[in-house]
Order: structure tokens, then C-alpha cells, then sequence
């Protein structure tokens, strides 16, 4: 049985928190980018004739990669990609920039809730609630997202499914690369926490209280 809107939303929430780099750089974004073009062009969607759009920016908006995988028109008169593709990516990257949140993950969990966008605010402006656009999170920066890798197909869960598994295989190649961290010597103890004490603090040392130095006391 496939799943259920809910249960997608909340996957792609769970990609959200596992999927955060150490750091991130125009390097990463470009990387990402040539990763997403090579992937895609080895799909059957492609060898079928489908382009597809991709674009790394900063979370403030400046661009850090942009491609296209195909062409907008052949003799046939048949397009790989549509004039409005790039209207449609902006359109996703700016859904992640108001929310903080996937693409997908945004319209599957109105669709989870029985809400469409216009009931929810975002039906307005150059906002496009398809699957596809994903924030790119720090580890130690949880404010707010650093940058936004999308792509744009027509299809949301293949999009979205796309820039995930990248994402995912990058960051493992980057822990292969970089390894575990080197164990660091711990700092001298604090006696109050007692946490690196190889022995325990006797009833009186511990119960005794540290004198301070702004404590007023009377002089006999």
C-alpha cells in the first residue's frame, strides 16, 4: 500500500534533521549540483526525453549553481524543459525560504491536513508548493537554513526523491572522506559535577559549601 500524505510529510521532515552538513561551500553547492545533472541523466525519465531544471542559492538568494538538463525545443517542436521551468524552481526555493521546510514536505502536509495553499496563505506571489526545493541545514546552526538545493522536473516526489538521495550519498562520501573525529583530552574536572573524579567526594567534602568571594561577613 503506498503511503499516506501524512506519512510522506513526515519522512521528508525526518530527511530535514538527518541530512546537515559539517559545512557548506560554493564548492559543496557546485558538487551538489554536477551530482543531481549525472543522476539525472541515468534515470529512464531522461532517457524518455525529460529535461529538468537545477539551481543551488543561498538561503539570502544568491546563486551558487544553475543548469539545465535538456534543451527548450528540438525540430520536432518538442521541449526537454518549459519557458516557466525556472519560474516554477524560484517558485519552490521561495516556499523554502518562507517556511524552512522541503517542498515536500510543505504540500503533502496540507494535503495531510485537507488544506490547500491559497487556504493556508501561500496560493499568492511566486509561490509553488511542489516537491523538489530542499533546505541545506548546518549541524551546529539551528536558526535557520544556509542554502536551498532544487530541481525541477514536473514530477514532485521524483524531484524530491532526487535531490534527497543526493544529498544523502554527499554527505556519506563526505564521513568516508573525512572519518571519525580524533578523541580530544578531556579539560580538568569540575569537583562539582564530578564527572571525570576517579573517586567519589566523602559525604562532608561533597555536602561542603564553596565560600564566595562577594559573600559579606561580619568580622568578629
Amino acid at each position: 500500500m503506498a503511503p499516506s500524505d501524512a506519512e510522506l510529510a513526515t519522512q521528508a521532515l525526518s530527511e530535514e534533521g538527518n541530512f546537515r552538513f559539517p559545512s557548506f561551500t560554493a564548492s559543496d553547492a557546485v558538487t551538489l549540483g554536477l551530482s543531481l545533472r549525472k543522476r539525472f541523466r541515468g534515470t529512464s525519465r531522461h532517457v524518455k526525453g525529460k529535461g529538468l531544471v537545477i539551481s543551488v542559492q543561498s538561503i539570502a538568494g544568491h546563486t551558487l549553481f544553475a543548469c539545465t538538463v535538456g534543451d527548450l525545443g528540438h525540430g520536432s517542436g518538442i521541449g526537454d524543459v518549459s519557458m516557466d521551468s525556472w519560474t516554477c524552481i524560484e517558485g519552490m526555493v521561495s516556499v523554502v525560504r518562507r517556511t524552512g521546510h522541503s517542498s515536500f514536505y510543505v504540500e503533502k502536509g496540507m494535503s495531510a491536513m485537507g488544506k490547500t495553499p491559497k487556504q493556508l496563505g501561500m496560493g499568492q506571489g511566486e509561490l509553488r508548493v511542489n516537491g523538489g526545493a530542499f533546505p541545506i541545514w548546518l549541524e551546529n546552526a539551528p536558526c535557520c537554513p544556509i542554502a536551498v538545493v532544487a530541481c525541477y522536473s514536473g514530477s514532485s516526489q521524483d524531484d524530491h526523491n532526487l535531490v534527497v538521495s543526493t544529498i544523502r550519498d554527499y554527505l556519506n562520501k563526505l564521513a568516508r572522506e573525512t572519518g571519525p573525529p580524533a578523541p580530544t583530552m578531556p579539560m580538568e574536572a569540575n569537583r562539582e559535577s564530578r564527572e571525570w573524579l576517579t573517586d567519589p567526594l566523602g559525604p562532608s567534602e561533597h555536602n561542603r559549601r564553596t565560600d564566595s568571594p562577594f559573600e559579606h561577613r561580619e568580622q568578629p
